[in-house]
């Protein structure tokens, strides 16, 4: 959200909740102890949807929540999000109906019931310090201590759900490409989703937004922490690379300014490059282009893959923004391509045999 939509108190209650390591562990663990009697039957198969930011994430995750047989985090349950069924009991739950445009400012609407990608915070707080450096996020080892906290914390988050038929957990959280295997490994029915798009329009996608997300947190500092107690480092003033062990990439990445589509670039193939090479076994690699060009067909045969019973014939097709950009490198944009069309590839396997 923006920061008109928190008052003095407002911001307080953030910090309070979100700042503070202890205060976080703390709630995470009185949530444990109140509701680990609670008995419910749910199911294995989860989704976690993770993809370079700007590559509709989003978009994707609102139509599997919309299906409604998904609990996923929502604006309703911060601040405390490691504690949402007491924090569901303490608060006073705001209406669904008011919507406004998120602040990235690309028109999607959000409201108190919209979900949102706030897992990252669990993984902040108990191991942030593995992986979140000055200026990199870096793939980490998870202990199994942790890894059972998750999947406690995956089961209280499902307790949580209003509706009767909430029993898969949905998350997006673009920086679980740092964690694959070991989510595969604490939840091994679960499906992986990457959405991939065509690199350079997606290059100045997220120029734009980091040009918007620098301007809006240098005139106001709660937003930038904001993002930061998020673990949102895609964009803005803290904005930091995932170091996928490409120290060539991450290399060439520091030789552009921020403000340069060549870095954007750069780090499109620094993320797709790895995804494409390392990501587990039967991970669904998910075409934002042929999604806006056939969106009934895409969707429904990725409901039929992930076995959801959901309509869907009637989405339309739609053409997404082009976008202008000035000078770039060709031959960095030829090896971006080259890896694109390996990743239809693999969207064609699922999508079309």
């Amino acid at each position: 959200m923006s920061k008109s939509d928190y008052s003095a108190a407002g911001k307080l209650l953030h910090r309070v909740a979100l700042q503070s390591k202890a205060i976080a562990e703390m709630s995470f663990d009185i949530e444990s102890m109140l509701v680990n009697e609670k008995k419910a039957v749910f199911s294995n198969q989860h989704i976690f949807i993770s993809g370079l930011a700007r590559s509709g994430t989003t978009m994707l995750m609102r139509y599997l929540y919309e299906t409604g047989v998904f609990r996923s985090l929502t604006y309703q349950d911060m601040p405390f999000v490691l504690m949402p069924n007491t924090w569901k009991q303490m608060s006073h739950q705001k209406p669904a109906a008011e919507y406004k445009e998120r602040a990235h400012k690309d028109g999607i609407m959000v409201g108190f019931d919209s979900p949102e990608a706030f897992e990252e915070v669990f993984w902040r707080v108990f191991c942030g310090e593995q992986y979140i450096g000055k200026d990199r996020l870096k793939p980490h080892t998870v202990d199994n201590d942790v890894l059972a906290k998750f999947k406690t914390y995956v089961r209280n988050i499902l307790l949580s759900g209003d509706g009767v038929n909430q029993t898969r957990y949905l998350s997006k959280n673009n920086n679980n490409v740092l964690r694959f295997r070991y989510l595969r490994q604490c939840l091994p029915q679960s499906q992986i989703i990457i959405p991939f798009r065509e690199p350079l329009q997606h290059a100045v996608s997220l120029l734009n937004q980091h040009e918007h997300f620098s301007k809006v947190q240098s005139e106001d500092k709660f937003s930038l922490d904001y993002m930061n107690w998020l673990g949102h480092f895609e964009f803005g003033l803290n904005q930091k690379s995932f170091d996928l062990n490409d120290e060539e990439t991450f290399a060439a990445m520091a030789g552009y300014d921020k403000m340069d589509i060549n870095f954007w670039l750069l780090n499109w193939k620094n993320y797709y490059k790895y995804v494409n090479d390392q990501c587990p076994e039967n991970s669904v690699f998910f075409n934002y282009e042929k999604f806006c060009s056939y969106p009934a067909s895409v969707l429904g045969r990725l409901f039929s893959k992930l076995h959801i019973v959901a309509p869907c014939t009637h989405l339309e097709p739609f053409t997404p923004q082009f976008k202008q950009t000035g000078q770039f490198d060709m031959r960095l944009l030829e090896e971006c391509n080259a890896i694109y069309k390996q990743l239809e590839i693999k969207f064609d396997k699922w999508y079309i045999d």
